[in-house]
């Protein structure tokens, strides 16, 4: 779990049936803590990486609470499932922001119906804070997929289409779900084409009853189940839970006289099944890390040239900017996001690698939400490991790549007010979009810009 450096309090209705047993704790730190970190003994914390200073208020506040204390890691239901593997949640609201409540929650699919009898016999309450007027009930949520992805096309959209319907039947205030980078196949470049799929146009209407068909560039039709069966999901799921889906991305096939040519694209879609937004991406993953990794999406793959923005409405998100992963990088693409589009929130998901997962994920992330004054949310592949030596031919096909995981949600501050780590996980948070608001006009650096030494030039507008 993720603790900011400011004071926060972790507060969970104590159900002492089913031996789940949650508690009361104000801590300051800065450390990601896992649940391993806690120590179960009732006399001491066992925190790496703490100074002392911060130990000796632990204790304290431990032996305040010491009657009914117990740690995390203990937390757990009669079936044996750790809370910690199934259906832990944790809300930590920051001390210095009455709005950013975090809920992070991990689940898999496999183990759907484990974790919701553990969820049943787990009771947690939300924490509020008194300037915080919004009830449950008018709460407008995000969440964040963060899964394994397989060989299997077919096994990746099913898991996709379950993950969804779960995460919406438990938690009916999320307004907008994010699945990561390549999420129907193999992230491998020579994987790419064959997982391709003809994508619709933007501004695409889907009709679940109607369904109409897909042009190709041959002229062929074909319906969406033929062309696009990944994206059909994702229409379905849109329309049924009437729910904005910005849906990761997967290769698109694209075929003209000049042969076929394939993007990554993040396909964004309305509660009414409309293309709201289709992102080719721009800046295509080219890198050499001496000792580290080597990767050239640009061997198969051709970049977009085209900004991808989708309104939400004043009533929910506003504005919405989006990205893919590595165009994360980038800060002219995502000041020119909000400078002319006023985006509330930037969305990259994205699937970095283990060498500059570390180093940067997390960093390009606080970065961007700082440079642009909004949040940013990043979806992830939860990691795999790499297949044995006897896996069959279908599996070891395609080079292994292991993503970072740490799907992340960040404020306007540039505080992570929602993550999880490598494994499955689905993360989710409400934004309040009077944090957009008020950082804005608390630090106005939009309004501060010296045109007259610098300028961030619209390509459109320059042509």
């Amino acid at each position: 779990m993720r603790l900011n450096s400011a004071a926060f309090l972790l507060t969970a209705t104590v159900s002492t049936s089913r031996s789940c047993i949650c508690f009361p704790l104000q801590v300051l730190t800065t450390r990601t803590l896992s649940p391993q970190h806690w120590a179960a003994s009732s006399s001491s914390f066992a925190l790496p990486g703490f100074q002392r200073g911060q130990q000796q208020v632990l204790r304290r506040l431990q032996q305040k609470f010491s009657t009914n204390f117990k740690s995390p890691a203990v937390c757990a239901s009669s079936n044996g499932l750790s809370a910690t593997q199934g259906s832990r949640r944790n809300y930590f609201t920051p001390a210095s922001s009455s709005s950013s409540v975090l809920l992070a929650r991990r689940a898999t699919a496999a183990t759907a119906a484990t974790s919701a009898h553990c969820r049943n016999n787990l009771l947690i309450r939300r924490m509020s804070n008194s300037s915080n007027t919004a009830t449950d009930a008018t709460k407008k949520e995000v969440a964040l997929l963060q899964f394994q992805v397989s060989s299997s096309k077919i096994d990746n959209q099913q898991k996709v289409k379950e993950l969804i319907d779960t995460t919406i039947q438990n938690n009916p205030n999320v307004q907008l779900i994010v699945l990561p980078e390549i999420w129907n196949g193999p992230y491998a470049t020579a994987a790419f084409p064959e997982y391709a799929e003809i994508l619709p146009p933007l501004g695409y209407i889907y009709n679940d009853h109607d369904e109409s068909a897909i042009n190709d560039s041959d002229g062929v039709t074909a319906t969406m189940e033929q062309n696009c069966p990944s994206a059909k999901i994702l229409f379905d799921a849109a329309k049924k839970h009437n729910i904005y889906i910005v849906g990761g991305s997967i290769s698109e096939k694209v075929q003209s006289d000049d042969g076929t040519t394939i993007y990554n694209t993040c396909l964004c879609i309305s509660p009414e099944g409309k293309l709201v937004a289709k992102h080719r991406k721009v800046h295509l993953f080219d890198i050499d890390v001496k000792g580290g990794i080597t990767f050239k999406e640009s061997d198969t793959l051709t970049a977009g040239d085209t900004m991808s923005v989708f309104d939400t409405g004043s009533d929910l998100f506003g504005m919405v900017g989006v990205g893919i992963c590595y165009d994360i990088r980038f800060p002219e693409y995502a000041l020119l996001l909000t400078q002319k589009y006023a985006c509330n929130i930037l969305i990259y998901p994205g699937a970095f690698n283990l060498t500059t997962g570390p180093a940067h994920w997390e960093l390009l992330q606080r970065a961007r939400a700082v440079d642009c004054q909004c949040f940013v949310l990043t979806a992830s592949p939860a990691r795999t490991e790499p297949p044995p030596p006897d896996a069959p031919d279908s599996v070891t096909k395609y080079p292994h790549y292991s993503a970072w995981g740490h799907s992340s949600i960040v404020n306007p501050w540039g505080e992570v007010v929602g993550t999880c780590d490598e494994k499955e996980s689905v993360v989710i948070a409400p934004l309040d979009m009077e944090e957009v608001k008020n950082m804005r006009q608390g630090i106005p650096t939009f309004g501060q810009k010296r045109n007259d030494l610098y300028k961030l030039v619209d390509a459109d507008q320059k042509a």
